[in-house]
């Protein structure tokens, strides 16, 4: 009874370590006596206790792999970039897979450097930038290819970071820096162009109205002094003691308007009590002398 016991118990130990679980995603690598035996999948399995074992259970989940490169440009810039990888291994090709590489991601990282120092040094750093969707194209084509057959599947290729050397990015700090001010001062001067330009409109227009002010004002100015001389004409004043009287009308006021302003610093010369009559007095004998004249020379035609 006693020696049941132990047979019993070891039977029992034999019967659970012959069963074991697979998880979702993930392949069981299984062998026997240190041969390949078979892959085991999701679920329940079982194995021959003491001449199975589990080699590996490798993940069918996509997994990623980032990778840091230091390589040159074709302009002579040393460069880091940082690749992400992102690749998962064929549920039929779990065989290759383990079977075929000993340290999978090394191997990987390998290839990654390989085709990275192959595609960058082809360009200059500005095309680094503006062409890192056709870097991680060519990575995950060509990486594809070599890792098909291995039992991998590259399923996206990142160039996650592209970080020049510390002098490069101040460099082009400044270019970026001057380039902005150069384009800055451009629109300054379009900006003081133009406002030259409306001011100079702006000038003309007003000198425009303002000619037209002053000969409008002349005009009525002219159509008064005519009101005036025929309204003294109907008072039986002749046109020249009329045109002399407005003109003494005039000088009197001029001589007001002076005289109320406080601030004016304007000399009329000759201002003494004299001065008007001397005026009236040749602008009588002016207009006289332009009568005789015409008269004459109407006398002369006949």
């Amino acid at each position: 009874m006693l020696t049941t016991i132990p047979i019993i118990i070891i039977t029992i130990l034999l019967v659970f370590s012959a069963a074991f679980i697979v998880k979702q995603q993930t392949a069981v690598v299984l062998e026997r006596f240190g041969k390949f035996l078979s892959i085991r999948n999701a679920g329940l399995q079982f194995r021959i206790p003491l001449v199975d074992r589990v080699a590996t259970r490798l993940s069918l989940r996509i997994q990623q792999l980032d990778v840091n490169i230091e390589t040159k440009t074709n302009d002579d810039v040393f460069v880091h970039l940082k690749i992400s990888i992102q690749y998962q291994i064929l549920r039929e090709k779990v065989y290759d897979a383990y079977y075929k590489l000993q340290n999978p991601n090394e191997q990987l990282t390998s290839y990654i450097f390989d085709l990275v120092r192959a595609e960058v040094p082809k360009m200059i750093l500005d095309d680094v930038f503006e062409k890192k969707d056709d870097i991680a194209k060519a990575i995950q084509r060509d990486l594809k290819e070599a890792m098909l057959r291995y039992g991998y599947d590259i399923v996206k290729a990142l160039v996650t970071d592209i970080d020049p050397d510390a002098t490069v990015k101040e460099a082009m700090n400044r270019i970026n820096a001057a380039e902005r001010e150069k384009i800055a001062a451009q629109h300054e001067g379009d900006a003081q162009r133009i406002l030259i330009v409306e001011r100079a409109k702006a000038e003309a227009q007003s000198k425009r109205l303002q000619g037209k002010g002053i000969a409008d004002q002349r005009r009525e100015i002219a159509r008064g002094l005519e009101e005036s001389v025929d309204t003294l004409n109907k008072a039986g004043i002749n046109p020249q003691e009329a045109s002399a009287l407005i003109v003494i009308t005039q000088h009197y006021d001029t001589l007001q308007s002076i005289g109320a302003d406080t601030n004016s610093n304007l000399i009329l010369l000759p201002n003494n009590p004299n001065a008007a009559s001397n005026m009236l007095n040749d602008m009588t004998a002016s207009l006289l002398a332009a009568n005789n004249i015409i008269e004459a020379s109407k006398k002369n035609k006949k």
